[in-house]
């Protein structure tokens, strides 16, 4: 798997909370020269992003991040002022507690409530998985399925442990079993702890032997990521390139 590819399949990240648009603009310059599969940026700079890319590149925002516990009505409105300001691609975090509480209805309504404030947009479902036992997990890609939404995501990358290995083999095999199920693919994004080239093969990996070549493509298949893609950057660049 080359870098390239690599590089295609990153959603490139900057979620500083003191990220000025100098940084924004550099990692939309990067994204752009390099293919990656989208820039994810503070729902305070998409309009200016959008403009600025002018439709080279997919412009990703967030939505209750990183906590999930802003109303429902409040994600649709952050959802749809993102997308009316250019926004291709919403990450929104689900509401922990409602798993916790097992209010599976409430969450299946607020997922299935925010697809459709997203516009016919990409929507990627965030679920926190280090605080979710193995059959929440499932659960909750049940639920993503069934909602409408185009992937289901690890983790914000503001809590530990964030993506692992085997959080994202339980969530992949979960796909795949709702796949057989309902007809329906949905992507998946391991997010967070991405570190290093032989992380990505990782994910990478699963993927390819739990869901298939079909799988591996931008459609499907992301990682959320910064400190990588800066590292696969500067190899390319020859200096390093940090935007984190």
């Amino acid at each position: 798997m080359e870098v390239k590819e690599i590089l295609s399949k990153c959603d490139h990240t900057l979620l500083a909370q003191t990220a000025t648009w100098k940084e924004i603009q550099a990692i939309c310059d990067d994204g752009m020269k390099y293919g990656c599969a989208s820039v994810c940026i503070p729902a305070s700079y998409v309009k200016q992003a959008a403009e600025y890319v002018a439709g080279k590149l997919p412009i990703c925002t967030v939505i209750g991040f990183p906590n999930g516990y802003d109303t429902t009505a409040a994600k649709c409105f952050m959802a749809t002022d993102a997308v009316e300001n250019g926004a291709e691609e919403v990450d929104m975090v689900i509401n922990l507690g409602w798993v916790k509480d097992q209010k599976w209805d409430d969450l299946l309504a607020e997922i299935k409530a925010v697809k459709a404030a997203c516009k016919g947009r990409l929507l990627k479902v965030i679920i926190e998985c280090c605080f979710l036992t193995d059959e929440e997990k499932i659960k909750m890609c049940e639920l993503v399925t069934r909602a409408g939404a185009d992937f289901i995501k690890t983790s914000t990358g503001k809590e530990s442990p964030a993506a692992t290995p085997e959080a994202a083999y339980v969530m992949c095999q979960a796909i795949k079993e709702y796949f057989l199920e309902t007809g329906r693919k949905v992507g998946f994004k391991p997010a967070g702890g991405i570190n290093s080239v032989h992380d990505a093969l990782v994910y990478y990996t699963i993927v390819k032997e739990l869901l298939g070549e079909e799988w591996l493509t931008n459609e499907l298949f992301r990682l959320g990521t910064s400190r990588m893609a800066n590292l696969l950057l500067s190899d390319i660049v020859g200096s390093e390139t940090k935007f984190f």
